[in-house]
């Protein structure tokens, strides 16, 4: 066998199924050895940024990591975006880079690059170049036990095309992951302690603490002890639906995260870290956690979440109570003129049981969360590392690591412009997404940040300029229909509904367009700021109420 050969062997013999490439001349081999290796899909990305965040939504998926096939420095850095969001979800990939061959790096050619500083933004764990077709196949072991372990992360692996095709190459042979440690004794002792002790403690949920059996365990908790359920603000995965136990996600407004928390004494984190404010204002804090609360560390991101839980739940004696748990509920179908609420409450009243929702539908999808709440049983993924462009990648990923569920994937139309070239791969695969682009015409959220930071009495129209998506505005239905996706443009709520029915009935993907108003447009963006100022100084009561109404 060749390095190549050897690799792809390597590779499935460790459980990779899947590879989401995009690949150029320093491939070439690799790519002729995918036909030597039929336990491994070779998935077909137009952009490095669609093989990336494929791969980042399939390993929430399935559990374990999918490779990509990327080109040189530049395709690594085409990819970077949706790297950096897997990196910040704790999601595992393995990155395959191709490289020159050694011999023709000194010569600086045109493609020439710096590939380890490049990977090393996204891959701080782990990001080596193989030297040698001898040690190629044990240099990709490393790379996938980097990859899958707690926390999980993005392993590089830079493939020089000597290497690849290099003869004599033999395989490898993974060795099981070792089992993450839980809490220890002491640590699960003085958490149950402090519970125990009264006051206002909260749990902070991240990770693999938002699937069932953590849910369950610490609404067994919460029920108990009154405490509290919060979950970060961009979980990496959330199972969510009726049947679960309901889990407050921390707000994206920093004022209205530091309402959720007020009155907080203990906050306990399992699998995440104390809560920032995504962005730094003047004169606002950056820390969300009040004074006065302490921070205790349950699990972290390297321990087993689960098994952590479950101790505290045997600490407290809390394993024979009954979680409170979401009942089941859908809203009727909305009708009359289209908004991005009765888009959130369409697919709620019509969401399939096992749907993966998919939410980058940044201000447009606000009301999501609400409108599903008590739905059938789904899994969500969302914008881990704030880099727009996830959403689309993401649903391709998903799709193939679920065959047989639908993935229903909300995108706003900035961010849809990112990685639009998803909708070509969908096709080609003929994967069951349903895709509904919030098209208003604008970067809504941009808009109400210059208003957050204090800039926008000084925006004039040039500034303005940069944040409106008028003249002209995308039309996405024949964008999807060039790249082989049938898809409608619907402007009133039964056209939505009507759209929406007929997609989850067919197999393959369907694009909806949905033409709506902005969500926070107008006066409601002037007002709001204003509205965030003032939460500190009304009464309790007043204030979650317009906490609900603002971010449900």
């Amino acid at each position: 066998m060749n390095g190549a050969q050897a690799l792809m062997k390597t590779l499935a013999d460790a459980g990779i199924e899947v590879c989401f490439t995009n690949p150029g001349t320093s491939e070439m081999h690799f790519v002729a050895a995918l036909d030597s290796e039929p336990r491994v899909r070779a998935v077909l990305t137009l952009f490095e940024g669609v093989a990336t965040g494929a791969a980042d939504g399939y390993a929430r998926m399935a559990d374990k990591p999918a490779a990509t096939l990327l080109h040189l420095g530049c395709g690594l850095g085409n990819g970077l975006a949706n790297l950096h969001n897997a990196r910040k979800g704790k999601v595992p990939v393995v990155n395959i880079v191709g490289d020159h061959a050694t011999f023709h790096v000194p010569l600086d050619a045109q493609l020439q690059s710096d590939i380890e500083t490049v990977a090393r933004n996204v891959s701080p764990g782990f990001v080596r170049t193989s030297r040698s077709t001898a040690s190629l196949c044990s240099d990709a072991i490393d790379a996938i036990a980097a990859a899958r372990g707690l926390p999980g992360q993005v392993a590089t692996l830079i493939l020089p095309a000597d290497v690849s095709w290099g003869e004599g190459a033999t395989t490898a042979a993974s060795h099981p992951p070792a089992a993450p440690a839980a809490a220890d004794s002491v640590t699960v002792q003085r958490i149950a302690e402090i519970i125990r002790g009264g006051g206002k403690s909260a749990l902070l949920l991240g990770g693999r603490a938002l699937r069932e059996a953590a849910l369950m365990d610490a609404a067994r908790v919460a029920t108990q002890h009154g405490v509290k359920l919060f979950c970060e603000v961009f979980p990496t995965r959330l199972e969510r639906g009726a049947g679960l136990p309901a889990v407050e996600r921390i707000a994206y407004l920093a004022e209205l995260a530091t309402l959720q928390l007020s009155g907080i004494e203990h906050l306990i984190v399992v699998d995440s870290k104390p809560p920032v404010s995504f962005f730094a204002y003047p004169g606002k804090k950056s820390q969300l956690v009040p004074e006065g609360c302490a921070v205790h560390v349950l699990a972290t991101p390297a321990q087993d979440a689960a098994a952590s839980l479950a101790l505290l739940v045997e600490a407290l004696g809390a394993r024979g109570v009954s979680p409170e748990l979401q009942a089941g509920a859908r809203p009727d179908r909305p009708r009359g003129r289209l908004t991005a609420a009765k888009v959130c409450k369409a697919v709620g009243s019509m969401l399939p049981e096992q749907a993966i929702l998919i939410d980058e539908g940044i201000t447009s999808s606000l009301m999501l969360g609400v409108m599903t709440q008590g739905g059938p049983r789904h899994d969500l993924l969302t914008l881990t590392g704030g880099a727009i462009g996830q959403g689309l990648p993401n649903a391709v990923g998903a799709a193939i690591a679920c065959p047989g569920r639908r993935v229903i994937a909300l995108i706003g139309d900035g961010t849809a412009m990112y990685t639009i070239q998803a909708l070509w791969t969908m096709a080609r695969e003929g994967l069951d997404v349903t895709a509904i682009i919030f098209n208003n015409a604008a970067y809504s959220v941009l808009n109400v940040e210059l208003e957050r930071v204090g800039a926008g009495a000084s925006g004039g129209p040039k500034a303005k300029a940069q944040l409106d998506l008028h003249g002209p505005v995308t039309n996405f239905s024949l964008l999807a229909q060039g790249m082989g996706v049938p898809s409608t443009r619907a402007g009133t709520a039964d056209e939505f509904c009507a759209a929406f029915e007929r997609s989850l009935k067919e197999r393959g993907p369907h694009l909806i367009e949905a033409l709506v108003p902005e969500s926070l447009g107008g006066a409601k963006r002037r007002v709001l700021p204003w509205l965030l100022r003032s939460l500190p100084k009304l009464p309790p009561t007043l204030a979650h109420a317009l906490k609900r109404k603002i971010a449900p």
